[in-house]
């Protein structure tokens, strides 16, 4: 078949232009990412080895091999893995099937790139960084049960398109063949590879081998030196995971962690353990310093890599984690599961599910000795990776107050930047409190300015403050050690409060019946407030109702949601409502008040984060209001002009 000209992707193209003319500070990336690549292909091909007899072992054994020639300028990374067939080049190399890819972009354009190296890998974009070190690459593949010698020949300069023709080669396997810029031509150098190789895939179990040429002794003429071409490894391949850990450095744990993570900031913590009884494997996970960028997308890859026998059987088994643990990388190597297990054998396989929750204990362990022994860095884990955990509160009923327990909050108790914890909040609850109260917003100051939090400042309650989409959809049914949470912004709050004796004595039912009627539909109910100090009104909805951001939530994503009326709950010691109720116990329905019930109701909109039903109508209300307050003003107090 001639040779077929395609043109990349639109993403691609953007991605290709960005890494080409950054000033990215760590080129190297280019060889770690490939060899990576070749690595995981050699995995594929073990592992299809195990039921496929077309795919047949290696006689020298899985290899990846570094030729560098100066003479022509390339660096050729070659492995004998599993190999590419035409379609799945075109597929594989000419698009980014992954759905974080424009968020990785648009991060790529907004940081500084010399200072923001974690960010290739994140989005399966490592074969693209070749271009920051080559101005063309070639990629010759051949499909591992290929029958024939028949492969395929890739090439592109990164100008749009790439070239895809057929190929005759010897043997199964992918060359990727990097046409070296001439100013980064110390990537042919033997010192600068052995470097590379060693910061970044050292760990690789497949040998790495490069043909070095050394001076000897000639065997032929006693005394003058030859000098002689010989294959050596240059990584050293063991499992680091079957290493003892008291053997084992910081350092070295680090980098295993970029190699597996392809992320270049070090780990947040380590666990590494060998669990033995009825099921017996070794883990080693990592908690990363920082959150990826897609980790909110569904196709977000989930579970550590499954090794059985330090056989790799797939990358990211999700059947080992719980989804809210979705942001730890590491390895699983099992001693007891089948070489040929599946993904549909995982999911019933009760060696799996012990796994699991010896996995999900074992993590949850460490983050509580965490925020026991280092509250600095349990802070940044919260910022990083809060959010994720406390779905966990959702989803796992048996550890649910164990998560909780591990969550931090700010509160009217303890600042923006101080968090607390539930335990906290229960030791400082006052006595007889059964409830613990929160507020969801979008801020801390927002909230802390709430006419919501007024009796609760006064009896000095705190409150939580919650500013995640999903915090009411988690919280409002929960129970913590027995204290149920209640939002402050929902139902009746009564803690014994002036305005209880207030309602008891009836003496605002006149007010509160005509302030029904003006407003009809617009509200579900008009009561007197047990929250209100300084503010005459404000909007709450029943104990069921949906949190207001979830609700705009919904509807952005296109849901339907029934229409909650809200009640409306006005301060008996205001003075606006005092004076409503003394102006309609003198007057009777006086054209003003209805005026006033309205722009209560306006105003508590105002408060609750969204707009007046009738903006037209409130500010005409209100600038009657101010004309009428202007008129009141005797000559002797109106301001001078200056």
């Amino acid at each position: 078949m001639p040779p077929e000209k395609y043109a990349f992707k639109t993403e691609v193209n953007q991605l290709l232009d960005l890494m080409i003319h950054s000033l990215y500070s760590h080129k190297e990336v280019s060889i770690r990412e490939i060899v990576s690549n070749a690595s995981d292909a050699i995995d594929k091909a073990r592992y299809e080895s195990l039921t496929n007899p077309d795919v047949m072992v290696p006689k020298e054994g899985w290899k990846i091999r570094i030729r560098a020639d100066k003479d022509v300028g390339t660096l050729t990374i070659s492995d004998n893995g599993i190999g590419m067939t035409r379609e799945e080049a075109i597929e594989a190399l000419g698009t980014i099937a992954h759905s974080g890819t424009k968020e990785f972009l648009a991060a790529l354009k907004k940081k500084n790139m010399e200072n923001s190296p974690d960010l290739i890998g994140q989005f399966g974009v490592g074969f693209y960084s070749s271009f920051m070190i080559a101005d063309k690459v070639t990629l010759l593949s051949r499909k591992a049960a290929a029958k024939d010698d028949t492969g395929i020949k890739w090439e592109s300069t990164a100008d749009g398109s790439f070239l895809v023709e057929d190929a005759a080669i010897d043997t199964p396997g992918t060359d990727v063949i990097l046409h070296i810029k001439e100013d980064e031509k110390k990537y042919l150098d033997e010192w600068q590879i052995r470097d590379v190789v060693s910061k970044y895939s050292d760990y690789i179990e497949y040998p790495i081998v490069m043909d070095v040429v050394r001076e000897e002794d000639s065997a032929l003429e006693k005394g003058k030196k030859v000098k002689v071409q010989k294959e050596e490894q240059i990584n050293s391949g063991k499992a680091l995971w079957l290493r003892d850990r008291t053997d084992i450095p910081e350092n070295e744990y680090n980098e295993f962690y970029k190699h597996i993570s392809h992320d270049f900031s070090d780990p947040m913590k380590v666990i590494h353990y060998h669990a033995e009884g009825t099921s017996e494997f070794t883990c080693l996970l990592y908690v990363p310093a920082h959150a990826p960028l897609d980790i909110f997308y569904k196709e977000f890859r989930i579970g550590p890599a499954l090794y059985v026998k330090k056989v790799q059987i797939m990358d990211h088994c999700e059947e080992l984690i719980p989804p809210y643990l979705r942001f730890i990388k590491g390895i699983v190597d099992s001693s007891d599961l089948p070489l040929n297990v599946s993904r549909e054998i995982l999911q019933n396989n009760r060696q799996v599910t012990v796994m699991k929750n010896n996995i999900t204990k074992r993590v949850l362990d460490t983050l509580a000795e965490m925020k026991k022994n280092d509250g600095e860095k349990f802070r940044t884990f919260s910022r990083q990776f809060g959010r994720v955990l406390k779905e966990g509160i959702h989803y796992d009923h048996t550890r649910k107050e164990t998560i909780a327990g591990l969550l931090l909050f700010s509160s009217t108790a303890s600042g923006e930047a101080v968090m607390r914890t539930l335990d906290d909040y229960v030791a400082s609850m006052k006595e007889g409190q059964t409830d613990i109260y929160y507020m969801t917003g979008t801020s801390f100051h927002d909230m802390g300015a709430s006419p919501y939090l007024e009796v609760f400042r006064e009896k000095a309650y705190e409150v939580l403050f919650l500013t995640d989409d999903i915090d009411d959809l988690i919280f409002s049914a929960f129970e913590y050690k027995g204290k149920k949470f209640k939002s402050i912004l929902k139902g009746d709050i009564n803690l014994e409060s002036t305005a209880t004796k207030s309602k008891a004595d009836g003496q605002f039912d006149k007010l509160i019946d005509f302030m029904k009627t003006i407003l009809g539909d617009d509200v579900k109910e008009v009561r007197l407030s047990g929250r209100l100090r300084d503010s005459p009104c404000c909007l709450v909805g029943d104990e069921g109702d949906l949190d207001p951001r979830m609700e705009k939530m919904l509807k952005a994503m296109g849901q339907e949601v029934p229409v909650q009326k809200k009640v409306l709950e006005i301060n008996p010691d205001h003075p606006i409502i005092a004076s409503m109720k003394e102006l309609l116990e003198r007057d009777g329905t006086v054209p003003l008040l209805e005026e006033y019930s309205r722009l209560l109701l306006d105003q508590a909109l105002l408060l609750s984060g969204t707009h007046p039903k009738d903006p037209a109508r409130f500010s005409r209300y209100l600038s009657h209001l101010m004309v009428e307050g202007a008129k009141c003003v005797s000559p002797a107090e109106k301001p001078e002009k200056a």
